[in-house]
């Protein structure tokens, strides 16, 4: 895939994280009109602005992560997403494994109330930042019935993340299209499974789902797209249906690229786009995209008549995150000595798979973008062996082994009388 439609979904990157970021820097007057300065304002907390500042170096941290082992193909995540989901897991981690988690999370600094407390706070403002825009956050947990977890874990994320709680029956097949039609109507039909089985050593899953749709402050004239060329970096050439608006847009340029904000709705959310310049190339680009270089490019912005080509988009992405969360930093908590005793008091428990999916659609009347992220969590192994928890009724033998005689056989209700 080329590099430029590689840019072209970069900036939807930005699209689901635009309203945080500009919270975080303080620049949303340098790209907004100034005539749009007094309506809709919103007043973001420090607490807001942190968190939301974490995700963003978290976001920026996961996506030049994937690109390294992504070149020339499609790349589309919502580091928001991703965040939530690990956000609520972090509710259950102790010790090694909470710290790692943090970190990853570039949530250093902050306490677990400040933490939790801003989640829930983000999560109200965000998607009642634009009454022009449909932006919708949500959160479950689906867990083993015949395990019980602690009832701080689970409250903390009903209370904070408007969590669903769902104990279920994962031996029932009839399971895994439940859990898949509540990611289906939680993007609205965008993403429509994020599971296909449940696995004999898997006690949870932890879920979040967003979903996005945003029409364009000023829409593209569908007569005004025509038939035209995209120039694959492999040298093949690919149709496509190129739409065309001239504009007055904020727009911004270095040596390095081109970039210009286009605004959905009440421009509380923009999409941003980078298009190469020159003889540059896309990853020498996404090597600059980092918090420090994105706050200062934000400041840049400034209104400029311009002429505006750009592709319809049309992608489902789907990745694994393990791997690359584990070279962020977090790796201890995919493995045997990962400490979530705070979710269950026994322990042995890990993350098995972080699951990603996302849906991305541009055309002349805006973006419809959804995101699901789920992660799966299992009953570790402690030295080979599978764990045997004794904590409901269960039946005995004593036996002569030889022989093979028995010599009693019971069943205990209650270890007590």
């Amino acid at each position: 895939m080329t590099k430029k439609i590689l840019f072209v979904l970069t900036c939807l990157f930005f699209a689901l994280m635009g309203l945080m970021l500009t919270a975080l820097t303080g620049c949303k007057d340098s790209v907004s009109n100034p005539e749009n300065n007094d309506r809709n304002q919103i007043q973001y907390s420090v607490l807001e602005k942190e968190v939301a500042g974490s995700a963003s170096r978290f976001g920026f941290q996961i996506f030049n992560k994937i690109c390294e082992s992504a070149r020339d193909s499609n790349v589309f995540i919502s580091p928001l997403s991703i965040s939530m989901a690990l956000g609520m897991t972090l509710n259950g981690a102790a010790g090694d494994t909470y710290a790692a988690m943090k970190q990853t999370l570039e949530l250093n600094g902050l306490t677990e109330e400040e933490i939790n407390q801003t989640y829930q706070s983000l999560i109200t403002t965000l998607t009642q930042a634009d009454s022009e825009v449909d932006f919708n956050i949500a959160n479950s947990i689906w867990y083993r019935n015949t395990m019980t977890f602690e009832p701080d874990f689970i409250q903390r994320n009903i209370d904070y993340f408007s969590a669903a709680i769902n104990p279920m029956d994962f031996n029932d097949p009839q399971t895994v299209t439940v859990i898949n039609n509540w990611v289906n109507t939680s993007t609205n039909g965008k993403i429509e499974e994020i599971i296909d089985q449940i696995g004999p050593d898997v006690v949870m899953y932890l879920i979040n789902a967003l979903y996005f749709k945003g029409t364009w402050k000023e829409e593209f004239n569908p007569d005004a797209t025509v038939d035209d060329i995209f120039y694959m970096t492999n040298g093949n050439n690919v149709p496509c249906k190129m739409m065309v608006q001239k504009n007055d847009y904020l727009y911004f340029a270095n040596d390095l690229f081109q970039a210009v904000n286009l605004p959905y709705g009440d421009e509380q959310f923009y999409m941003t786009v980078f298009l190469p310049k020159g003889e540059n190339v896309v990853e020498t680009v996404i090597e600059e995209m980092n918090a420090a270089n994105w706050e200062q490019w934000l400041t840049s912005f400034a209104e400029t008549e311009l002429t505006l080509r750009m592709p319809r988009i049309k992608l489902e992405y789907e990745k694994e995150l393990k791997e690359v969360l584990t070279q962020l930093g977090m790796g201890v908590a995919f493995t045997e000595r990962a400490d979530f005793t705070r979710m269950f008091q026994p322990g042995y428990l890990s993350i098995s798979k972080v699951k990603h999916k996302t849906f991305l659609e541009v055309n002349e009347e805006g973006t419809e973008a959804a995101a699901v992220t789920a992660v799966e969590i299992v009953l570790e192994s402690v030295g080979g062996q599978l764990i045997m928890n004794l904590n409901k009724p269960f039946v005995f033998v004593i036996h002569e082994k030889d022989s093979g005689a028995i010599l009693f056989m019971g069943k205990i209700s209650s270890p007590a009388n």
